[in-house]
């Protein structure tokens, strides 16, 4: 089989390391908008070659998007002319817009899927083999899509040692906006209201392990999470109220000094220990 790579960041470099491990792909071709992430994906060997994007159309069995989430629903209009065998693999972080962006042409060879994977490092250095390993893969909306195309996803992902969910892309949209998007949002607030507040010496002499692990993730790239934010906008925004009325739960005990309020309130988050 040979497998097809539109974006050769964090995700889809990560994404070639592991097809080139598996007997059942002869070749995994590469292709991105920026020549530099081409040549060090092609130094790095997370693909075998780089194509055109019309080559890519024409020759590979497998297509994965591995790119902004916007881009994805501009790529698509360019694949109606594919062949009906071609399988369409999208590893977006939002599904229900790119769901109804997609070319009625190509419904039937489009997966919508997202891998629950991820650093808070991009570009082809970043990539590694094992981060898709023993994640959770979420598939969307299967039913729309071919029977033949969702089986050679899942037998794909599945050699890639990844956990198989499927769910309708409302529900996915709804969840990640909570527990993946959400995070986010904190961590870009967080940090830039502590650069208004300290300098960066104090920053670096007192951030101890609770600052860096949540601030960590506020080092992604900006313009694949302002896409994101953007696509699941209704979804986000009513993550943030919920948060906003915890933290507005939380100042207010603090400020009437209701300190056995306080403690009740922190034991309620820790049954997270019973989930995680």
């Amino acid at each position: 089989m040979h497998v097809g790579i539109i974006g050769l960041g964090l995700i889809g470099g990560s994404l070639g390391l592991a097809l080139k491990d598996m007997k059942l792909i002869d070749k995994v071709s590469g292709y991105d908008l920026d020549k530099n992430n081409e040549n060090d994906a092609l130094n790095l060997g997370l693909v075998d070659d780089i194509i055109s994007f019309e080559e890519m159309k024409k020759s590979c069995d497998m297509i994965f998007l591995a790119i902004p989430v916007e881009a994805i629903i501009k790529v698509m209009q360019n694949l109606k002319d594919i062949p009906s065998n071609t399988t369409i693999v999208d590893l977006g972080s939002t599904k229900e817009q790119i769901l109804r962006s997609c070319p009625t042409e190509i419904r039937s060879n489009f997966v919508a899927a997202h891998p629950m994977a991820g650093t808070e490092n991009s570009g082809p250095k970043a990539a590694f083999k094992t981060l898709l390993n023993g994640a959770v893969v979420v598939i969307c909306d299967d039913k729309s899509a071919g029977e033949f195309h969702i089986k050679r996803v899942v037998e794909i992902l599945s050699h890639a040692g990844m956990k198989i969910v499927f769910m309708d892309s409302k529900s996915h949209d709804h969840h990640v906006g909570i527990i993946s998007h959400l995070p986010h949002v904190i961590s870009y607030s967080l940090v830039n209201s502590t650069l208004k507040e300290e300098d960066k010496r104090n920053i670096l002499l007192l951030a101890a392990g609770s600052f860096s692990g949540m601030a960590r993730i506020a080092k992604s790239n900006p313009q694949m999470w302002s896409d994101i934010f953007k696509q699941n906008k209704d979804n986000l925004l009513e993550a943030i109220t919920s948060f906003k009325n915890e933290l507005e739960i939380c100042e207010n005990m603090i400020k009437n000094e209701k300190w056995d309020e306080l403690k009740e309130w922190m034991e309620t988050a820790r049954a997270l220990r019973e989930i995680l």
